[in-house]
């Protein structure tokens, strides 16, 4: 993998890239669609593609490990092939997903063990293993396996637990670097900044993932709860301490707002299942503003979903139509808010590479991020 800046804007860290992998180019600030088990829910490989025109998009460790298990994937010649998409793909570790599973789940130094949700079948994830797990998945940007913590923790937790996540990624990196890739392209590993929202622990976590001198980096544990403040406090630390010449990629965030936010500060890359996850409920986001298209004032509104937008479906279908098909609980509905929402948060980041290229990037964020927030 090979990363080349091209452009950082002067009143703010917001930075244009580009990331060269064996499956295309990603054009940076980019958001990466959230495709779980394989899929982004709702959507066609061919509408990711043509309509949304997503660059890359995420597949789930946990979730694919457990179904539709590692014999299957590796028959097909890895999740490329499996699902389709012949774009980059990412996938995370597994961490976020067995920190969800607080019941159901125990830490230790070895690994953490779980019980499936699926059918409570008893698992063991280990550094060691997870890197064998995501070069089977065949992703072209793997994530070292970490502990993200909850919040609010405990700093001596929080310290502990970063600790930890220090000594797994050296066991992630002993792992990866000692082994192959299985399908003919070659894979990258980035590490990944922990130490929940204390200074002093976010800066020992960047300085540590940054001597790992690997080609890329991530910011986890920041799209768990904490104020908004918190997270930007975070980010802009952490940014200043990881090297400029590899991308950052924040994990989990996040709003249309949050994300102007931190491409000012210096990220490249997101990923957020909140387009698809709020499109199912009825959220649209859009240039001007949040409507919720089950409200009653959309009922008789036949004017086309988004009329500034060149996307098929925003010309195509009305609010009135879309808030029956949502209100009804039509599989369509959902389809349609989807390809929007994700579309949406694809022109933003594309939009704000091309106000970072022409030098217009700060004016313009400081504008949106209040346009953007406001309920329609």
């Amino acid at each position: 993998m090979k990363f080349r800046l091209e452009a950082t804007d002067r009143l703010s860290k917001a930075r244009a890239g580009e990331i060269t992998t064996d499956h295309g180019v990603i054009k940076t600030p980019i958001f990466m669609p959230v495709g779980t088990a394989g899929s982004v829910k709702a959507v066609h490989q061919r509408e990711l593609k043509e309509d949304i025109k997503a660059q890359i998009i995420l597949g789930n460790t946990y979730h694919l490990y457990l179904r539709p298990g590692l014999n299957t994937l590796e028959q097909a010649g890895g999740l490329h092939r499996f699902n389709g998409w012949d774009r980059p793909i990412l996938t995370d570790s597994g961490g976020y997903q067995v920190y969800s599973l607080t019941e159901v789940r125990k830490i230790k130094e070895e690994g953490v063990t779980f019980r499936s949700h699926i059918d409570g079948s008893k698992h063991l994830f280990t550094p060691e293993g997870v890197m064998d797990i995501q070069r089977t998945i065949g992703a072209d940007i793997m994530m070292a396996f970490d502990e993200c913590t909850p919040y609010p923790c405990e700093y001596s937790y929080a310290r502990k637990s970063m600790e930890m996540t220090h000594r797994w990624l050296k066991r992630c990196c002993d792992r990866f670097d000692s082994t192959e890739p299985k399908y003919g392209y070659s894979q990258t590993l980035f590490p990944i900044v922990q130490g929940s929202v204390y200074k002093d622990l976010r800066t020992k976590s960047a300085e540590v993932i940054a001597s790992f001198g690997r080609e890329g980096n991530a910011i986890g544990g920041l799209s768990v709860g904490e104020p908004a403040e918190e997270m930007y406090a975070m980010t802009e630390l952490v940014c200043g301490i990881l090297p400029g010449d590899r991308p950052r990629y924040l994990m989990g965030v996040g709003t249309p707002a949050n994300i102007l936010e931190n491409i000012a500060l210096g990220v490249d890359m997101f990923d957020c299942v909140m387009p698809t996850r709020n499109a199912r409920n009825g959220m649209l986001f859009t240039r001007n503003g949040i409507i919720n298209i089950r409200n009653e004032k959309w009922k008789n509104d036949f004017s086309a979903i988004d009329p500034e937008s060149d996307l098929f479906v925003d010309q195509q279908y009305t609010k009135a139509y879309l808030r029956h098909l949502v209100n009804a609980k039509e599989i369509l509905g959902a389809q349609i808010a989807s390809i929007h929402n994700l579309h949406f948060y694809l022109w933003l980041v594309t939009e704000a590479r091309e106000k970072i290229m022409t030098g217009e990037f700060y004016e313009w964020k400081n504008k949106m991020t209040k346009q953007l927030s406001q309920r329609l």
